[in-house]
């Protein structure tokens, strides 16, 4: 019997099984990070999603995660990456919200579920360079977020021309900005290759992204 499929990348089936399974495994966590994501009541035209609508959209969802996980392992291929530990994919654990805010649900979904997604995350972040003028350059513009411990105790305004002795020094402070902008870039990076990456994804009918506007009960959340 022929194992039907959720999508086919460059024409290789990614097996519906696959989608269930992590359903089954993450579906209470699941489902809260995909309502999280939902736009203000009356964004989409849609009333309260009833409950057979809202699981398809949770499919549809789950499905995204699964397909970037696969996309994840072949690109872990191609470079010769081994992911930590193994390949199989993790039950999603505990999910910073200002993750799920800054990569939207299904990124920061699939990061959690995919050893090969934050494999591949950890490569890119090694290949991005940031030079020191714009690590100098965050810290002139950003000197609220550098206040001394005994500053923020204090309430010191650091809109109000602080002191420059309530401000960290820059030597203290460079190599924390350094990484968190390869971080940043890093996100960027990995934004961009699963955009190209989708380009050979074909969805069978009932996955298709949540905010795909060829199915009729479409919701544009991520």
């Amino acid at each position: 019997m022929r194992e039907s499929s959720a999508a086919r990348v460059n024409g290789r089936a990614v097996p519906e099984q696959r989608v269930e399974a992590f359903l089954g495994r993450n579906a209470p966590r699941g489902a809260r990070l995909y309502r999280s994501a939902a736009p203000p009541r009356g964004a989409t035209g849609h009333s309260a999603a009833a409950p057979a609508r809202r699981q398809r959209q949770q499919r549809r969802w789950a499905t995204q995660v699964v397909v970037t996980d696969e996309l994840a392992r072949r690109a872990c291929a191609e470079r010769g990456l081994e992911p930590p530990d193994d390949l199989e994919p993790m039950s999603l654990l505990t999910i910073p919200e200002t993750d799920v805010a800054d990569l939207g649900s299904i990124v920061a979904a699939a990061l959690a579920h995919s050893p090969a997604a934050r494999a591949l995350l950890a490569d890119l972040e090694q290949e991005q360079h940031v030079p020191g003028p714009a690590v100098r350059d965050y810290y002139d513009r950003n000197r609220d977020r550098f206040l001394t411990p005994d500053a923020l105790r204090r309430g010191v305004d650091p809109y109000d021309d602080p002191d420059p002795a309530d401000i960290q020094p820059y030597r203290r402070v460079r190599d924390g900005i350094a990484q968190e902008l390869r971080r940043a870039a890093a996100r960027r990076a990995f934004f961009t290759w699963l955009d190209e990456a989708r380009a050979g994804v074909e969805y069978a009918e009932g996955h298709e992204h949540p905010g795909d506007p060829s199915h009729p009960d479409h919701e544009h959340r991520h």
